[in-house]
């Protein structure tokens, strides 16, 4: 009995190999450091959810312009931040500008040079009487000035204080009836009363600049040029045509994007679309037709009804600015304007 009992004395040493497998599982806590070091990375998901939620909310904004100004309204959107296209290049620049220049020649087929005349005397007067008031007045006001004057030796010879009053209406009065006895003086003593027919030559003439020459060359002896009005600058620099400001350099700037046989018919249609739907302080953007083209989309009133009440002349079904207009313009719905006094 003594002899098994002893055998089986040695049966608990087997205990330190359970005192061996203890420290295995002190390796365990090393387990759980690696799930703490993803934690931070887990962290940084939240951050990259952020921006879409702002996206979101900037597109709903433009949801009340018109259906093909809705091109333009990102456009409008960077231009409020950046204030011009960015990345435009040279080629990109032109044909979006002749792309303009395509879409307003289908807006008004019709349009012409907005100053009443029969011949090229008459046309001359009557641009340089329409500085610092509107082509409507003019026209109200030349019926009277050519009946009694209708020709440049005529009009040479009148009596100042007679031409003043008839010229009244139109504003700067005297200095007008300056410019006009004195450029008819010219024509009568230097052109044998014909009016030139070169840039050279009109620039001579008393209250002729280079917007006045190119108006009569364009409109009465079918030479191209660019009429550089306040319409005009006001457009071209909007649609980032030019960053220039003075008139020559706008003149060589947007010359160089279209060929020299378009930049008469090109001064009418940017010249009407800035009097009947790009005004200067409250464009109509909402019923602007070049809008989805346009990088000063958003400038003015993009609700597409509060923006039609903005609309000017024949797009607002008003007369047009010229007592005695082309068929071509009375054919497309135009109205022709009332005479001095009609209301």
């Amino acid at each position: 009995m003594k002899n098994s009992g002893a055998r089986k004395a040695p049966a608990p040493k087997k205990t330190p190999s359970a005192k061996k497998k203890a420290p295995a599982a002190k390796t365990a806590p090393a387990a759980k450091k690696a799930p703490a070091k993803r934690a931070p990375t887990a962290k940084k998901a939240p951050a990259a959810k952020a921006p879409p939620v702002k996206k979101a909310s900037a597109v709903k904004k433009p949801a009340v312009a018109p259906k093909k100004a809705a091109v333009a309204v990102k456009g409008a959107q960077t231009r409020t931040v950046a204030g011009a296209p960015r990345g435009e290049s040279r080629t990109a620049l032109v044909r979006r500008a002749r792309r303009i220049n395509r879409e307003l020649a289908e807006v008004y087929p019709y349009a012409h040079p907005e100053l009443d005349f029969e011949n090229p005397f008459q046309l001359v007067v009557a641009t340089v009487l329409s500085a610092q008031t509107t082509d409507l007045r003019v026209n109200q006001t030349t019926p009277a000035l050519f009946a009694k004057y209708p020709t440049p030796e005529d009009l040479a010879a009148a009596n100042p204080e007679e031409v003043e009053e008839i010229l009244r209406p139109t504003g700067f009065f005297r200095a007008k009836t300056k410019s006009v006895i004195g450029l008819s003086k010219a024509l009568a003593e230097e052109f044998g009363g014909e009016v030139p027919g070169r840039l050279e030559d009109l620039v001579k003439l008393p209250g002729v600049g280079r917007k006045t020459a190119f108006v009569v060359l364009g409109n009465a002896f079918g030479r191209p040029g660019i009429t550089v009005d306040t319409h005009f600058q006001r457009l071209v620099r909007r649609w980032r045509w030019t960053d220039e400001t003075d008139p020559d350099k706008i003149e060589a700037a947007v010359g160089a994007l279209f060929p020299k046989s378009d930049w008469t018919n090109l001064s009418h249609h940017v010249i009407w679309h800035g009097r009947r739907i790009c005004h200067a302080r409250k464009p109509a953007c909402g019923a602007c037709p070049i809008a989805p083209l346009c990088p000063a989309y958003g400038e003015g009133e993009t609700d597409p009804e509060k923006a039609r009440k903005l609309l000017k002349y024949e797009k607002a079904g008003l007369p047009g600015q010229r007592l005695n207009p082309p068929q071509a313009y009375l054919d497309a719905g135009g109205r022709p304007a009332p005479p001095l006094g009609a209301g």
